[in-house]
């Protein structure tokens, strides 16, 4: 039976509190897309997402309509398209441009799976796509990639992590008259899973179905405003009890949405991915959340413990609710994304030593952070190996999605527009780290990756 005050209290989520379905996204597999032909592959690849994805959009328009949801972004995720590029060599460049050009047909916001996993190695495809990475995302609007260098079970490729500071670089390099865009668009993981709906690190990976449709939900202005009326002598279990209710409430919301959604598809549901995504709109920041737990400032000490107990609270909330939780489901910290972020680093309050401490935490990691514009490939490199031991070590996922600022010093600001928002440029150490990237090699696995 319908509950009057449960109705009424969505319809405050949606229309005060920023309450959306973050991202309805699709995920389709393209190993029957491989070719020896790269031409041919890339049509095969261009016919089964137009097929499958183009009435995505629509469908989700109609849900909104229907329940009154916000169904902010609408995206793709494929197979990592370096498993293509190992059967039919050639330029991966080709591969990208036809990402983007279904992903502008059908209408969607992004596609992601420009794509490889490395932790353990290279094989073929791997280096002709990470190599190509600067210039698809140069040539392309619409089109994310990841790399994962990293994880519990293989250890660390530092090979790869090398490889990948010169790429960010370069990427920020040939996108410098866009304001470094390229590399909001690149992410760098440990421990990556197979399906994330959230973009830049989205992929469908290969023991997913064919074609699935998982449903990205946030609410982090949802939960600021439960807490903002909650005594100031509450404990923090007590806190813990509020945020998981809420975080219950919010994700059968995006079951209703995703479950729907993915019946008139046709296509099987996924995942409901329960994570408080920021946007730079006031009222949308998870970094407000840490400080109406009862931080002054966003980055303060205590900031790592909020925001362990909130990640906690959020990913058992989602599991009472749904028995199709996956993802990264917790709490992400883009600054440039968040709104309370991007001022407590203008501050100095938050500064990039706390911000790898909390991603010990978190659900990702260094995420939209701007670096100055002449901060070395290796410094970059050695950016990425922390948080890969991070996520290694603590069998999570970790992530670095850092923007060097061509031309731009510390202080001064980056500012993308829309949901990738602005924010300044972050101190960073500046001693060289180049000896240790050097190396080369791998970061063996750690005892606890050996559970067998």
């Amino acid at each position: 039976m319908l509950n009057t005050s449960d109705i009424m209290e969505t319809i405050t989520m949606i229309q005060d509190e920023n309450l959306d379905i973050r991202t309805l996204t699709m995920g389709i597999s393209l190993v029957d897309c491989a070719d020896s032909d790269i031409d041919k592959s890339c049509q095969k690849v261009y016919d089964k997402i137009y097929s499958h994805a183009k009435d995505l959009v629509k469908t989700g328009e109609f849900i909104e309509k229907k329940y009154g949801i916000p169904i902010v972004n609408k995206r793709v995720s494929v197979t990592p398209i370096a498993l293509l590029c190992g059967v039919s060599g050639g330029d991966p460049v080709k591969y990208a441009k036809t990402l983007d050009k279904v992903a502008h047909d059908i209408g969607i916001n992004f596609i992601g799976g420009y794509s490889t996993l490395v932790q353990k190695g290279f094989s073929a495809g791997d280096r002709e796509l990470i190599e190509s990475i600067p210039r698809a995302l140069a040539e392309t609007e619409l089109v994310c990639s990841s790399v994962n260098v990293g994880s519990t079970k293989a250890g660390i490729n530092m090979d790869a992590v090398k490889i990948m500071g010169q790429k960010v670089r370069e990427t920020a390099e040939l996108t410098k008259d866009r304001q470094c865009i390229g590399d909001a668009k690149l992410v760098v993981f440990c421990n990556a899973v197979e399906d994330n709906p959230f973009m830049a690190g989205a992929f469908h990976g290969v023991s997913e179905a064919d074609c699935v449709l998982s449903v990205g939900v946030s609410g982090p202005g949802v939960v600021r405003s439960v807490l903002s009326k909650m005594p100031a002598d509450a404990t923090m279990n007590e806190v813990a009890e509020v945020i998981k209710k809420t975080a219950f409430k919010i994700t059968r919301v995006g079951q209703l949405a995703g479950t729907e959604a993915a019946e008139m598809l046709g296509v099987k549901f996924g995942i409901i991915d329960l994570s408080l995504a920021p946007t730079p709109a006031v009222g949308d920041s998870v970094a407000h959340i840490l400080e109406e737990i009862g931080l002054e400032q966003c980055g303060a000490h205590g900031t790592t413990a909020a925001l362990a107990m909130l990640n906690d609270a959020v990913k058992k909330g989602g599991l009472m609710a749904s028995s199709s939780v996956g993802g990264l489901s917790g709490a992400f910290i883009p600054v440039t994304e968040d709104a309370g972020m991007i001022d407590a680093a203008r501050a100095g309050t938050l500064s990039i030593e706390k911000l790898e401490a909390m991603t010990a935490v978190c659900s990702v990691g260094l995420d939209m952070i701007v670096i100055p514009g002449d901060t070395t490939a290796e410094v970059i490199s050695a950016i990425i190996a922390d948080e890969g031991a991070i996520g290694m070590v603590n069998s999570k996922t970790t992530a670095v999605r850092v923007i060097p600022a061509i031309g731009l010093e510390e202080g001064e600001e980056l500012d993308f527009g829309g949901l990738l928002g602005s924010g300044p440029v972050m101190k960073l150490r500046t001693k060289s780290p180049a000896k240790m990237i050097n190396r080369g090699g791998r970061i063996p696995a750690p005892l606890q990756s050996l559970k067998n």
